[in-house]
């Protein structure tokens, strides 16, 4: 198989903050979104296929990783997280891309389509969500105040809590309460992906954290589904925990051209959980039409 070379850039955004992206391959542009607190790897299988037919764009979220720090903290939100991605597009010379979101990236996208709408081919949404997915989230109702507790902690010592926090996270033992937390499958997903997602949760600035989760719960963007004219494709996973899929038969629901499917035993991460599935269904729907190279 012939090796894809990759290309890597930091860019800066509107207001100064430097968003570091890759871009693999030839053909029409894939723009993939990980969700709050995650990393590209979450996208390590889609990249490896895609990249094979289409250019693959993959890029850090602002404040993640090697977009970190960002240049005003009142712009740590999902409109800002948006226009990071019309920097990248602008930078490429990109018109038109098909977009693939998971979780939080799912906002991110809607956001991106509010403002640049004229921009987009398609939209793949897994185990995404609308609207404040934390009410409710694993079948209790104290993910909120728990956060409002967390956050009040962090400002009185931020020090002290972000010892506390890497220390947690990086504990063998509780390497399994992050996995769950983040809403992987222990059965189907590889630990080593389970891993990298720690040791990336370990180390976000969580004061970024802190802002955009924050801005996530605040989010509504029940108005823009009805918005979108370009074909949808949605992915939800049966034992979805962290945003259950409820949320994603809402926005099946509420966009027009848009295609549902239910994975059995997906967890919040399907694309971690069945790889080759996900991969031939995105492909799938691109094919119908959408994407001219296949």
């Amino acid at each position: 198989m012939d090796v894809i070379q990759k290309s890597s850039k930091k860019i800066k955004s509107f207001d100064g903050t430097e968003i570091y992206y890759e871009s693999r391959g030839q053909g029409d542009p894939i723009i993939f979104v990980y969700g709050i607190a995650c990393l590209m790897n979450h996208w390590h299988h889609q990249i490896k296929y895609f990249s094979r037919f289409n250019q693959v764009i993959c890029f850090d979220l602002r404040g993640h990783h090697q977009s970190y720090p960002v240049a005003d903290e009142n712009n740590l939100n999902i409109a800002s997280a948006a226009k990071d991605i019309e920097a990248i597009l602008d930078d490429l010379k990109i018109e038109k891309a098909h977009f693939a979101g998971h979780s939080f990236g799912a906002p991110v996208i809607f956001s991106a389509f509010e403002q640049f709408p004229e921009r987009f081919k398609s939209i793949t949404l897994i185990n995404g969500f609308a609207r404040n997915p934390i009410k409710g989230m694993f079948g209790l109702d104290i993910v909120e105040p728990f956060f409002y507790l967390a956050k009040g902690q962090f400002e009185n010592s931020p020090q002290l809590f972000t010892r506390i926090w890497k220390a947690a996270v990086y504990n063998p033992i509780s390497m399994r309460a992050v996995a769950l937390v983040g809403g992987f499958n222990l059965k189907l997903t590889h630990f080593k992906d389970i891993e990298v997602y720690a040791k990336g949760v370990a180390e976000l600035d969580l004061k970024v954290f802190l802002g955009l989760f924050e801005d996530m719960m605040k989010y509504n963007g029940e108005k823009v589904l009805e918005k979108i004219n370009v074909p949808t494709l949605i992915i939800s996973g049966e034992n979805d925990n962290v945003t259950p899929k409820s949320y994603q038969e809402e926005m099946a629901n509420k966009i027009q051209e848009s295609e549902y499917v239910e994975v059995p035993y997906g967890s919040h991460c399907t694309q971690l959980d069945f790889p080759d599935y996900i991969n031939l269904k995105i492909r799938s729907f691109l094919k119908k039409g959408v994407d001219k190279n296949y």
